[in-house]
């Protein structure tokens, strides 16, 4: 499976402090655990969380979900301990939190070791104007993925968090564009209203819409919501596979442009069509598993 065609639907956060929520998380419907030691968990828990996340990392049991580690900044009196820690236990990625600059992408890239991947929180005013070249970086560096922080995004800009997140919108959509053009994954950010799937809903919708691959998630009731509405509908997978057929009829070849059940589908469509066959195939697999 290629990296592109993983599904990153559903990536919950499980504070890394709580060992009952890391072993519910081996069972959990999630595509991705993150294993955190920033937000969800309070100073005086910060040293057990570390060395929790590193023994689940290293203990395994995950089947097919993806694991990170999200680290404290480097500008806090846990991030080195953290980063180093993290890095010598080998998740599949570490996320790190409130990178605002290109700058910031290497120094967190010098400290990792081995296959283990960079991904990066976008939470702050100051990474809102450095979009395209923390982007870039992904040239150079192990950066694979970015996360959306909204709730950090709020806080800075004092914007109020409405049910459309219209404060939010530009800058969502500017990010889908940047991580698109230099080939990386991006997840949306959290729903804070952990009882109200109605919205949930809504706003997953609106995240499939942006472009994004997934959500980031707090609580395990969002799983269900979350996975169906980012995963490729049953049209979407027929009209896929159609226009796959359709361009390998040798009648086909070398046109640029051709007729698919009434629609007009561009070598641009085939493109998507084979990687939205993939996830859903990678999908299915993990299901069946």
């Amino acid at each position: 499976m290629t990296d592109a065609a993983r599904p990153r639907r559903s990536a919950l956060y499980m504070p890394a402090s709580n060992l009952k929520a890391i072993e519910k998380a081996r069972t959990l419907p999630c595509d991705v655990v993150i294993f955190d030691l920033e937000d969800a968990v309070a100073p005086e828990a910060k040293e057990v969380a570390r060395a929790q996340a590193v023994e689940a990392v290293k203990a395994g049991g995950f089947g097919g979900r993806e694991l990170v580690i999200r680290v404290n900044g480097r500008d806090t009196p846990y991030g080195a301990a953290d980063l180093e820690a993290a890095a010598a236990a080998g998740p599949d990625a570490i996320l790190v939190p409130k990178v605002n600059d290109a700058d910031d992408v290497r120094f967190y890239d010098a400290a990792l070791k081995g296959d283990t991947r960079l991904w990066a929180m976008i939470e702050t005013a100051k990474a809102a104007f450095h979009l395209w070249d923390i982007a870039q970086t992904a040239k150079t560096t192990r950066l694979s993925a970015w996360v959306m922080g909204v709730n950090d995004l709020a806080k800075e800009m004092r914007a109020r968090q409405t049910p459309g997140r219209e404060a939010f919108q530009p800058i969502l959509s500017l990010a889908v564009a940047a991580a698109r053009g230099n080939g990386l994954s991006i997840l949306d950010g959290v729903h804070n209203d952990i009882e109200d799937l109605e919205a949930l809903e809504i706003v997953c919708g609106q995240g499939v819409d942006f472009g994004f691959d997934g959500k980031t998630l707090i609580h395990p009731s969002h799983l269900k919501i979350c996975n169906r509405v980012f995963s490729p509908t049953e049209g979407e997978i027929a009209w896929a596979r159609a226009v796959i057929t359709a361009f390998a009829d040798p009648d086909n070849a070398g046109k640029g442009a051709i007729r698919v059940e009434g629609k007009m589908a561009e070598r641009l469509h085939l493109a998507q069509a084979e990687r939205l066959v993939a996830v859903a195939e990678a999908i299915a697999e993990a299901q069946a598993a």
